[in-house]
């Protein structure tokens, strides 16, 4: 059974190609069946003629503001054709983590509202379940931050990685704190040597060695993680 994610945005034609087969393991895991992407253009779901969806807001102020009819209609249709939660992508909502990735992962599937213009009217947060922000910036539309969630929680479906093992040493998983820095070939470049415990042999020394590293970079770099101080 496929893993169901449906967009809902007014650039429905950008998402056949990010998530193309070329855009690798992601897009790869649609190619093959292990997900499932529906794209909903919200302007099927617009008013008259013209489709409308926007309007200007109550109280005045610049932009435009997506109508709830149009949003609500499509989060009905959205809920007809697959299960999994409905989130609206909105640079009000709250953080995406890593946990909301594995928290997505381990369900059915979920649909992403791309919010756009000004806004969206308030009103749509009865038809939706979460409404979350990938980023403390605000963004011309919601299908770049809807990208980074579809690629965030479909990379943490089985198969789709080659190694499992590199899901559990990464940055946020496990004890929640940032990823061990990594080095390759050549072992000296520019002046800059690679660490000699990595070209010891010593798998304990390395493990030591990494999850030390690890405990520093977080603390310096992401003092925010709370569960830093448990590393």
């Amino acid at each position: 059974m496929s893993f169901d994610v449906q967009i809902v945005t007014l650039a429905p034609q950008i998402w056949p190609v990010i998530l193309s087969e070329e855009s690798g393991l992601v897009g790869k895991a649609f190619a093959v069946g292990t997900a499932r992407l529906t794209v909903h253009d919200l302007r099927e779901f617009g008013v008259g003629a013209h489709r409308k969806v926007d309007d200007t807001p109550f109280g005045g102020g610049a932009g435009m503001v997506l109508q709830v009819g149009p949003l609500h209609e499509a989060t009905k249709a959205c809920r007809q054709n697959a299960a999994g939660p409905v989130v609206l992508l909105s640079a009000r909502g709250r953080p995406f983590s890593h946990h909301d990735a594995s928290r997505l992962a381990a369900g059915p599937g979920f649909t992403l509202v791309c919010g756009r213009y000004e806004g969206v009217d308030e009103r749509v947060s009865r038809y939706i379940d979460d409404e979350i922000t990938v980023a403390d910036a605000v963004l011309s539309a919601g299908d770049p931050a809807a990208w980074v969630v579809v690629d965030a929680v479909t990379r943490l479906l089985p198969g789709v990685l080659g190694n499992c093992e590199s899901l559990s040493e990464e940055s946020f998983a496990g004890d929640g704190g940032l990823e061990y820095p990594q080095y390759s070939r050549p072992r000296s470049y520019d002046g800059a040597d690679v660490p000699s415990v990595l070209c010891s042999g010593d798998h304990a020394a390395i493990r030591s060695w990494r999850r030390q590293q690890a405990i520093s970079h977080t603390k310096s770099t992401r003092p925010d993680i709370c569960s830093v101080d448990d590393l």
